[in-house]
């Protein structure tokens, strides 16, 4: 008797992490996976309301070939004009460089099946979206909401992360009233998106706003930003730079004051500048963290809706319309099959850009 119990208390030792987590896999699965399932049938499908309910008719990948190649191709893609002698010739060198890179990893000798299958199809997302965006940001052509989405995430993640590491570093200094500084930095984070987006609204008018003097004098008190489509786009740019910076602020400026202090004042000591310090020690500490945080943010400004809804409603036409106000737009015209699609697609392109970063990040840190 004793030894069953002995050994039943001994299976039951084994089994009890998976006991203790199957609730949590259970609460993920039907928060999570199972929408995933069922949106992903839906953007396989026609959904229409009849008497007395709705039909949910299934027609394979009609509703991503309708935004491909259909008639939703120049409100996801865009419109098509002709490639320049220039943009040929950009995108020809950004091809020469993936070439190098292909051929610098097979002969590194560290092939592996996932290792090759991953570049060869990062390589053709990277001259595919490149193709793309030459193809549409010419005169003769226009961008869809892939390409707009695209922009808020490459230069809104960029310029964030490069004005939060200024002011961490800054505050980061034994200067008087950094604390006062650094709590007028965090304010912006603590506002609801719709709030800032109806401030940046009041603020960036030129006919009443509050700088609308400061507009007349340089002679742009005339100008209707909200019918220039790469205006609408630049001021939807920047109430998101304003609203996310102090998250990069704030964290960056955790990391720098966790930093190892020795070292720092050893390099003051020889004489080291302050870019020195900053190259050869500061960088390097924060890097693991600077992956990370741009990583959050990266997956985050795909999902940017508030700022382009309220600003502009997407104006003027689509031009300021992001991938999940596309999604939004289609499910409030009830067209639930091609939202989903919609959905699906800035999915497949969130995890290409976060891969993408990942596998370029973890190299990086690997060498450092």
């Amino acid at each position: 008797m004793k030894k069953r119990l002995a050994a039943f208390s001994e299976w039951a030792d084994m089994r009890a992490p998976a006991v203790f987590i199957l609730p949590a896999i259970m609460v993920i699965l039907m928060l999570a996976i199972f929408p995933l399932i069922v949106s992903l049938y839906l953007s396989l499908s026609r959904f229409k309301f009849i008497k007395g309910g709705f039909s949910l008719k299934f027609i394979g990948l009609l509703n991503y070939k309708k935004l491909l190649v259909g008639s939703q191709q120049f409100h996801f893609l865009g419109v098509f004009g002709k490639l320049t002698v220039l943009e040929i010739g950009i995108l020809i060198l950004a091809a020469v460089l993936l070439i190098v890179w292909l051929v610098r990893y097979f002969r590194s000798g560290r092939l592996s099946i996932i290792g090759v299958l991953g570049r060869l199809i990062l390589t053709t997302g990277v001259l595919a979206l490149t193709w793309l965006i030459l193809l549409t940001i010419n005169q003769n052509g226009y961008p869809g909401t892939l390409v707009v989405t695209i922009f808020y995430v490459v230069f809104g993640v960029l310029i964030q992360f490069l004005i939060g590491l200024g002011l961490a570093l800054l505050c980061a200094q034994r200067i008087p009233g950094r604390n006062f500084f650094r709590l007028v930095f965090f304010f912006p984070l603590m506002v609801t998106p719709v709030g800032i987006a109806y401030t940046f609204r009041m603020l960036v008018d030129t006919t009443i706003g509050p700088f609308t003097p400061i507009w007349e004098f340089f002679g742009w008190g005339a100008i209707p930003w909200v019918t220039i489509p790469w205006a609408a786009r630049w001021v939807i740019l920047l109430g998101d730079t304003w609203q996310w910076t102090p998250f990069m602020f704030i964290v960056l400026l955790a990391a720098l004051e966790n930093q190892p202090r020795d070292q720092v004042e050893a390099a003051i000591v020889d004489g080291a500048s302050g870019w020195q310090i900053f190259r050869d020690i500061t960088w390097p500490a924060i890097i693991p963290v600077c992956v990370t945080l741009i990583l959050i943010r990266l997956i985050e400004a795909f999902k940017i809706i508030d700022l382009p809804n309220v600003l502009t409603n997407g104006g003027p036409g689509i031009a300021s319309e992001s991938l999940t106000l596309h999604s939004f737009m289609a499910w409030r015209t009830l067209d639930l099959g091609g939202s989903a699609a919609v959905a699906y697609m800035l999915l497949f392109i969130s995890v290409f850009f976060a891969m993408s970063f990942v596998n370029f990040a973890s190299h990086r840190l690997k060498d450092a």
